[in-house]
This record gives structure tokens, sequence and C-alpha cells, in this order.
């Protein structure tokens, strides 16, 4: 939350994978010797599975979707996960639209092949939530922990219907972290991604939108978003950082070109992406997942001109998982070739859920939500080609763990003379696609790191690692974690980075050829005092680490933010740290200090002016090393 003022390998190491995939192997043979499940009723999503068909009455739709917003509107850190489907046909007319909002841990998606498949003739809304200040003191109304829900694979055709004035006025879609958007259009009204008709002071703090065909933005107060691939056909305003990329209509760069000028980085292309897998219902009526194919060098969305290419998967080929399913369940049928789908809800597991198959997909839905009980790491895979991993939340436990999830094996690191891990293909990535973090918030939660890529050409769309900064379970001592998220693969791209509070590191990058597209950050807040947040006579940690050894690495549109409450004193010596050669390239970037707490001393090494509490920022640098 941002609070603003707001190829072949050697022998031994074919050998040392045998010995990984046998060690696994062994470890499943009780599992593989379990009887037969008996047989599920053809499709079983679940209780919180919302499946809607348009030849249901429009205001028995709508009942059930304020019911929802109803409670999950304020459910920030509850325990609810739902999903609202929506099957193929239109729903609403204009003269009884189908109006409704989404709130914490809330999918909403279409059920079509193509977005175009789904009508919805009304609006689909977040708007900001109001919080009195203090006894009988304004309301405080912002977007800025608008968490955890998501829309997608669907048309909204834009109707007013009984919406007063302001909320007639614009499709609203005020959303902070985690709350990607992707394969929607909108047609009939603007988007607005800050809800301006409330009380001030309507802040709203980071998103994600992709594969998209929109109207007319109104990014207002976003302080930081990423559009990639798809179309706008105008956009307005900005805070910090406003990212384009592969996106028509986009607005042309002009970072930093004078002082309080709009912040756009625009890339004309998006060099490497994977679209994230979606259900749908064929024509027969029957389920499947359809496992969008990657891309390079693209722009504009991938049904722009016919179906997105890629391979569907029937729902038979899935182990259809339900809250209270054991880690060795899932893991048996991991172990036999299944898919998973995770139905939504809260899973704890007490063994590592171990994701062994080439071209795998493990989906989740509604948010559903992976707990580690007893600190082993959530879920990992192996070094094989074309994972795919979507739409989860990794929650960390009390008990701490090395890692939430991990793609790849550490094999890798045993031999500094291999310069990549295994098994990986640039034709065919290994994926993840709106993977959220959590440490802290709902309960104590201790992970040593979030996410750990070991595995190479592999493809980070969107993912948000988040040590809490408020809630249940938080403090320097008791919600602890170094790193959200560490690379060590070659070939590494990610688009919509987020990583957030964080003790040491945020992100450490020591893969090589890596690319960041849109970095988001924040430092932690609760460091007591300088000593505890400080290392080798450097004060604090930076927010992004290039590796020493790395020679070639580059990214763009990056904002690191300082808010340093506990003790305003404190100081971080820079926000990124890389090593000084022509190889590595950061283009647009820049650091805030945020209400009067705490000093960055550099951008970047020792370049960039600083920011402090009485000279707030941004401090930008356009360019590093500078042309």
């Amino acid at each position: 939350m941002l609070l603003r003022t707001r190829q072949q390998a050697p022998n031994h190491r074919r050998r040392a994978t045998a010995a990984v995939v046998a060690a696994l192997s062994l470890a499943l043979v009780p599992l593989l010797a379990a009887p037969a499940q008996a047989a599920a009723p053809a499709v079983d999503l679940g209780p919180n599975v919302i499946v809607f068909d348009p030849s249901q009455p429009i205001a028995e739709i709508q009942a059930k979707v304020d019911a929802i917003a109803a409670q999950q509107v304020p459910a920030q850190f509850g325990d609810g996960r739902y999903a609202l489907l929506f099957k193929p046909g239109t729903y609403g007319t204009a003269e009884q639209p189908l109006r409704f909002q989404v709130g914490y841990f809330t999918e909403v998606a279409g059920l079509g092949q193509n977005p175009g498949d789904v009508v919805i003739n009304g609006a689909i809304e977040v708007y900001n939530q109001c919080f009195p200040t203090a006894p009988g003191a304004p309301t405080d109304c912002t977007a800025l922990v608008n968490f955890w829900r998501s829309l997608s694979n669907l048309s909204i055709h834009y109707q007013v219907g009984n919406a007063d004035g302001c909320r007639g006025s614009a499709n609203f879609w005020a959303v902070s972290q985690a709350a990607p958007m992707r394969r929607v259009s909108v047609t009939g009204a603007n988007v607005s991604l800050m809800d301006y008709c409330t009380a001030g002071p309507q802040y709203a703090s980071g998103g994600f939108i992709a594969d998209s065909a929109l109207p007319f933005v109104v990014s207002g107060s976003q302080q930081q978003f990423l559009v990639r691939n798809g179309s706008v056909a105008g956009w307005s305003n900005s805070v910090w950082n406003q990212v384009f990329a592969g996106v028509q209509g986009a607005p042309a760069t002009d970072f930093g070109v004078a002082p309080g000028t709009n912040k756009y980085t625009t890339l004309d292309t998006t060099p490497a992406s994977r679209e994230k897998p979606y259900l749908y219902v064929d024509a027969a009526g029957k389920y499947n997942v359809f496992v969008p194919s990657a891309r390079t060098n693209t722009v504009g969305t991938t049904w722009a001109t016919g179906s997105t290419p890629g391979r569907s998967l029937p729902l038979s080929s899935f182990f259809v998982a339900k809250p209270g399913d054991s880690a060795s369940k899932i893991n048996t049928a991991l172990a036999l070739g299944k898919n998973v789908l995770f139905t939504p809800g809260v899973y704890h597991v007490n063994k590592t859920l171990n994701v062994l198959w080439p071209n795998a997909v493990v989906l989740g839905l509604g948010l559903a939500t992976i707990v580690p009980d007893n600190g082993v790491v959530a879920m990992q895979t192996l070094d094989v080609p074309g994972i795919d991993i979507a739409g989860l939340m990794f929650d960390a436990g009390p008990t701490n763990s090395p890692a939430l999830l991990q793609l790849g094996t550490k094999i890798s690191a045993l031999d500094a003379k291999l310069k990549k891990p295994l098994l990986s293909s640039a034709s065919n990535p290994t994926a993840v696609q709106d993977v959220f973090f959590r440490i802290g918030g709902e309960h104590v939660g201790k992970a040593t790191q979030s996410l750990v890529v070991n595995t190479n050409q592999t493809i980070i769309d969107h993912t948000w690692a988040w040590r809490a900064d408020h809630g249940t379970g938080v403090g320097w001592t008791i919600n602890t974690a170094d790193t959200g998220v560490l690379v060590n693969g070659n070939d590494v791209t990610a688009t919509g980075l987020f990583s957030e509070h964080y003790q040491k590191y945020n992100v450490v990058w020591n893969g090589e050829r890596g690319k960041t597209i849109m970095f988001q950050n924040e430092l932690p807040y609760d460091a007591p005092d300088q000593a505890s947040w400080q290392h080798d006579g450097v004060d604090g940690w930076a927010a992004y680490k290039v590796g020493d050894k790395v020679k070639t690495h580059e990214a763009w549109g990056m904002g690191s933010y300082i808010y340093t409450n506990v003790n305003p004193t404190l100081h971080a010596s820079r926000a990124y740290e890389v090593p000084v050669t022509p190889g590595v390239r950061l283009h647009d970037i820049l650091t805030v200090s945020l209400n009067a707490a705490g000093t960055i001393d550099h951008v970047v090494n020792d370049t960039g002016d600083p920011v402090t509490p009485t000279i707030q920022g941004p401090s930008v640098v356009q360019e590093y090393p500078a042309p």
C-alpha cells in the first residue's frame, strides 16, 4: 500500500537432476499407491463458484452479485473466496442494466472463448473505501487498499441505469495492487482508475491491465500503473510512474522531460509475454481451460483479429481441488500427470506441492490461497518447460518457510561453471500470472523469500509480493521476510513486478539477460532504528539489486518509495543497486519520500538526488548509465 500526502547438460548435471527426480518419485510412492478417488460429478467447482446463465432473470443475478459484494467489499483479511462466472450470452439491458461492485478475493470472469462471447450491459466496478479519520471528522476515501480481486474475459457495454450523476460518468476501476484486469473490452463510457465521486483524497496506488481494449482512460490519482498488450482510445493524468508496453494508442514517453510533466514510459512492443490461462465453456457446454501461446515482440490484444492462439485442455485433465484436500492428495494428482484447478478457498498444506511435468497448468479460481502450515515451501516445480501457475495467493504461515513458490530446483547453484538451469525452452517458457504473496496481515506469517525463480526462459506476468504493513501479525520481529523476489534463472522477463516492505533487498536478480517492465516498491515502514536496517556499512537495503556479476540486464519504469513511519530519521543509501557495466541499463526510474518520513540518498548507486522528509521528490534518473 502507498501512503501519500498522499542445451545439453554435462553428465554430472544430468545425474544430479536424475537424483532429484528419483528423490521426488520415492517420496511420492506411497501416494501413488493410494486408492483412486471415486468418480465425481461432471462439473463440481464447489459452493463458492457461482455460474450465471443468460436465461436467468436479471433481478436474480443482481441480487446474488450484490449480496457477495456486500460481504466482500469490506473483507480485506477475511477467508471468503468467490468466483463469479458468466456463461456466453448477454446480461442486462439499457432499461435494466447489470451493475455491481467487485470486492476482496472475488474473481469476475466470462466463460466464453473470447471477450465478445460474454456481454454485460451495465458496469462492473470498484469504488473507494471511506474511513472516518476521527470521531466527527471528515471521512478519508481512497482506493489505497483495494487489493486482491480480478476482472477478465468479457465485454462491458456501459449503461447508466439508475446510477446518480457522478456514478453514471464512467466505469470505475479504482484499485491498487493485485487487482488485474485482463481480456476486457469496454465501450459506452470512459474507464476511470480513480473514484472521483467520493470525499477526498481519492488516492489509488498501482495496477495492471493486459490484453484489453479500452476507451478513454482517466488514470487520475493512480501513482503507478502498467498496461500491457492492448489498446486505449486515450489516456489522461499520471502521478509518478505510468508504463505501457505493446499498447495501441498509448501516450508517448515523456518521463522526466520537464518538472511537472506526466511520467509516461512507453515501449512499442512487449518483448516476451504469455497470457493467463482461463476457464471457458465450449459450444457443447463442456468446461475447458485455454492456455494461450507464448509470444515475443508483440503489440495489441491476442484476440483483436480472431481467437487467441493456444491450446485447449478439457476439465477432465484437471484435478479439481477443494478446500480441505490434503497436500498428499494434490501431490498424487500432480505425480499422475494431472493439471490442478484450485476452486475458491484457503488450502493449508503440510507438504510441498510438487509440480513435476512439462506443460503442467496450476490455476486458481477466486484467488484460491495456499498456506504452508509447518515451514515447508508451499509449491515448487522441476526444471521443465512450459509450466503455467496462475491466479493463486501464497500466504505465509507462522513457522518460517525458506520460500513460498520456487520455480526450478537449486541444482543450478551447485556448479558455478554452468550458466543456466536445465531444460528450459525459449519457445515454451514457464510462466506465472497474477500470483501474489502475503507475509502477515491476516495472521502471523514468516518466509525468508516469497518467489524464487531458478528456471530459465520464465515470464513473471504481474506479481505482488507483500510483507504486510497493516493488519494482524505485523511488526519488525513478527512478520519477518528477507526478499520478495529472487531471480537466479537466465532470460527471465517480468511485466508488472510489485514487491514491498521486505526487510532486506526486495528484489535480487542474479540471472543474465533479465528484463523488467514496470517495477513498484515501498521500502519497509517499520525498522526501529538504523542498526536494524543496514548492512556492510550501507544504510538500509536497496529495493532492486542486480547481482554484481551480471553482465546484461534492462529495466523500464521503476518507482521506489520510502515511508519509515516508526523512525522517520532512517536512511537508505540507494533504491537501485546495479553493477556498472554497459550491458546493465535502467530507464525512467525514480524515488519518493512519503509523508515526511525517511530519506533515500541516491536513486541508483551513487547517482540521483536525495529525497528527504523536506524534499519529498520525486527524484528521477532517465537513463543509467547516462548516455
